[in-house]
């Protein structure tokens, strides 16, 4: 599990592949329940496949975390996991970013403001 908390208000997962996606998920949902100010970096440099339980669960990330104010950014998706997204009309609702770099450069940059 890669999880780790980059900065005081920001979260990188770095995502293992299925069944641990969902799981390490989890344990970011409840993390930022519990602790709300954070924003979250999600690398998908390693997913391959990305099923409709895991995607249920990005999209509870997001809600929890829109809910107090913060951003989600998808970091390395490549173009198969990509076309998940576009299928599911989840292109549009997620911010997704080229790499973890510029994902948390982004981030870092919105928090000093």
């Amino acid at each position: 599990m890669a999880i780790q908390k980059w900065s005081d208000d920001i979260i990188l997962i770095n995502l293992a592949k299925e069944p641990q996606l969902g799981e390490e998920l989890q344990v970011v949902i409840d993390m930022v329940r519990d602790d709300p100010r954070h924003d979250v970096v999600v690398d998908f440099a390693d997913v391959d496949i990305l099923t409709s339980s895991s995607i249920a669960k990005l999209l509870k990330l997001r809600k929890v975390l829109l809910d107090d104010d913060n951003r989600i950014a998808l970091s390395s998706v490549s173009q198969q996991t990509m076309q998940i997204f576009k299928l599911t009309a989840l292109d549009t609702v997620f911010e997704f970013v080229e790499s973890q770099f510029v994902a948390l450069a982004g981030l870092q940059v919105a928090c000093a403001d």
